[in-house]
């Protein structure tokens, strides 16, 4: 048996599991847990390990079983699990992550965590880092053609790649028509996510997302970080702005004086329960 919680960031949602190694089946776990239909369900599966570098270390594997370096919603939901169920009182923490370590503050209401602020880092702008297979320092409004259809994007890596393309109705866009081919464009040797973003006003961003190695899902955390970074770059944005998600909002700022962005939001447990190995 195997003891899980499962949360989500905004509907975004993951499979939460402490141990004490990192286990070899983890990847084939991931996509026997995360299965809607045999499994638990999920976007991803989550595991809190020991960390020397700081309180806990988080390490996120996709549906598809693929590891991701960096998930600002799955980073909210481990502060919460942390100060509910390890720490009991510390509301400034350390996470490690496969993207570095981030500082996070909680906002409680006497044993319950309420809102989260993680400090994501500074955005990676360089093409080579992103990465992106183009030369430069950066790509903003860069051209890309999938058959008869041509998009413009921004690249931007929030310790993970993402593409974000300005669209007129973002609700309304074809996520899944769309995500999947540009997620594996030649121009994107690590694939990437995609965001799809409407700037309603400099201070309102709306978002839907295609997410490398899940698909479509209600919010993913560092997407509307790079978004709002490639709406400052193309001249669109404030660099603090509301992001709509599908399943709710999230407060973002990319500070001037430390360039680094700062991501707000809520992080909720739905359930806890056991996996049985031999029964998948």
């Amino acid at each position: 048996m195997m003891r899980f919680t499962k949360m989500h960031g905004l509907g975004n949602d993951f499979i939460v599991v402490t141990a004490d190694t990192w286990p070899q089946e983890a990847p084939e776990l991931a996509r026997r847990l995360c299965d809607r239909r045999f499994g638990v369900g999920a976007d991803g599966l989550v595991f809190l390990l020991p960390s020397r570098a700081g309180d806990v270390r988080m390490r996120i594997l996709n549906a598809d079983g693929s590891e991701a370096e960096q998930c600002g919603n799955a980073v909210r939901c481990v502060a919460k699990y942390y100060y509910e169920r390890i720490s009991g009182a510390k509301k400034e923490i350390i996470v490690e992550t496969g993207a570095g370590l981030q500082s996070v503050r909680l906002e409680t209401d006497g044993s319950q965590v309420e809102s989260i602020c993680v400090d994501m880092g500074r955005p990676i702008l360089e093409a080579d880092r992103v990465p992106v297979a183009l030369e430069g320092e950066r790509v903003v409004a860069h051209p890309v053609k999938i058959g008869e259809e041509s998009f413009r994007f921004t690249a931007v890596s929030m310790g993970n790649p993402h593409a974000v393309i300005f669209v007129d109705d973002a609700a309304a866009f074809p996520v899944e028509t769309w995500g999947p081919r540009l997620e594996t464009h030649p121009l994107f040797p690590n694939k990437t996510n995609v965001e799809f973003v409407t700037v309603h006003s400099p201070r309102e961003l709306e978002m839907r997302v295609w997410e490398r190695g899940v698909g479509p899902t209600l919010a993913c955390g560092t997407g509307a970080c790079a978004s709002l970074v490639a709406a400052v770059l193309n001249g669109t944005a404030d660099r603090r702005a509301r992001v709509r998600l599908k399943g709710g909002d999230l407060e973002i700022e990319w500070r001037e004086g430390d360039d680094r962005v700062y991501m707000t939001g809520p992080a909720r447990t739905v359930f806890e329960g056991e996996w049985n190995e031999g029964s998948g």
